[in-house]
């Protein structure tokens, strides 16, 4: 058991290596970082690996199942001013990091952060280096170093130093700032206490939700961990609209808990032609044929519902589209009811 958890949580490590490098450098550069790292181990003797092995006082692992919630003192805070926090607040809004935190989380980083001046020339973090802090840019431009090779420029916005705090690993790059500007940082155990923990957790929220999807039964359980890993938690009151007939595509969701309303508009107004409820899945039909919306969603009472964005649905289940054809008899039900005849699907598809 002490294994499968030690896997479970270097699993999620390599989920966010994976997104943020992919997010920070481009694909090829992961690709490039991958293959390299497979052709040095194949390589280099095991017992030289192992003797060698870096030792550092922040190889520690760090374990979000056994992490108590009630450590006193455990999260930094650094008081800001409203004029600071507003800035701050615009300066994460659109960081990956931090899409999947609930509002209480989303305050304790906002709390955590402190802000770093810097000059042209600094250097912020050096290749090799142990990590000990996670930096969001406010503004300023800097550039990433491998070696002497510049492979990326940051302009006024993004973020970067989380390899090194997610993975125990050393500095992957350089980060040299080339102009003026400003930084929020973290420190290294309280950016792994909050979003590692947050990520741990909501992983087991949603694994046994995915678990009871049918259009999910075909992936392996390591793709079911990935796309728990990409949902994004959302609420909605009673008669909100979730999602408007006719509207592009943004993704699709999960039902937590609660009751949809599936409604298409005939005659003037809007008929319900189907209810679902917790375990179930809307939205991903306008996805797969790749057409407006065919249907409008309201919540029928409060409900939570957990959002796979398209992107994150071309990148995990896009390239596994027999997937969805060897369930196509859940889209053909679905779609005979929104459009009123079997001859329609494959217009549609």
């Amino acid at each position: 058991r002490l294994v499968c958890k030690k896997i479970e949580i270097m699993t999620i490590y390599t989920n966010r290596l994976s997104d943020l490098i992919t997010n920070s450098f481009g694909v090829d550069y992961m690709e490039q970082q991958l293959s390299e790292a497979a052709t040095t181990i194949s390589e280099e003797p095991l017992v030289t690996r192992f003797a060698t092995r870096r030792k550092s006082v922040f190889a520690e692992t760090y374990d979000p199942e056994n992490d108590p919630d009630d450590d006193e003192g455990a999260t930094a805070i650094f008081p800001k001013t409203d004029e600071q926090r507003s800035r701050l607040v615009e300066s994460v809004k659109n960081i990956l990091l931090f899409r999947s935190l609930d509002k209480e989380q989303m305050n304790q980083v906002l709390d955590a952060m402190f802000e770093k001046i810097v000059r042209p020339d600094d250097y912020i973090i050096r290749q090799g280096d142990d990590g000990d802090n996670f930096y969001v840019i406010e503004s300023g431009k800097y550039r990433a170093f491998v070696g002497e090779n510049l492979i990326h420029t940051y302009d006024n916005s993004g973020s970067f130093g989380e390899l090194a705090l997610l993975y125990n690993m050393p500095r992957a790059a350089t980060i040299q700032a080339a102009t003026d500007g400003q930084l929020w940082a973290m420190d290294r155990q309280t950016f792994r206490r909050i979003l590692l923990k947050s990520a741990f957790r909501k992983r087991k929220m949603y694994e046994s939700l995915l678990d009871n999807v049918p259009m999910l039964k075909a992936l392996q359980n390591y793709e079911r961990m990935n796309l728990a890993d990409a949902l994004v938690p959302k609420s909605y009151g009673k008669g909100e609209r979730i999602i408007k007939q006719g509207d592009a595509a943004d993704g699709m969701y999960f039902i937590e808990d609660g009751a949809v309303s599936i409604r298409i508009q005939q005659d003037g107004g809007e008929i319900e032609i189907s209810v679902l409820g917790k375990g179930q899945y809307f939205g991903e039909l306008a996805l797969v044929t790749h057409r407006p919306r065919a249907a409008s969603a309201y919540a029928a009472d409060n409900i939570k519902v957990a959002f796979l964005d398209v992107d994150a649905f071309e990148r995990l289940l896009g390239p596994c589209m027999d997937i969805m054809k060897r369930n196509i008899d859940d889209y053909e039900t679905q779609l005979i009811k929104i459009f009123g005849s079997k001859n329609n699907i494959s217009d549609i598809r």
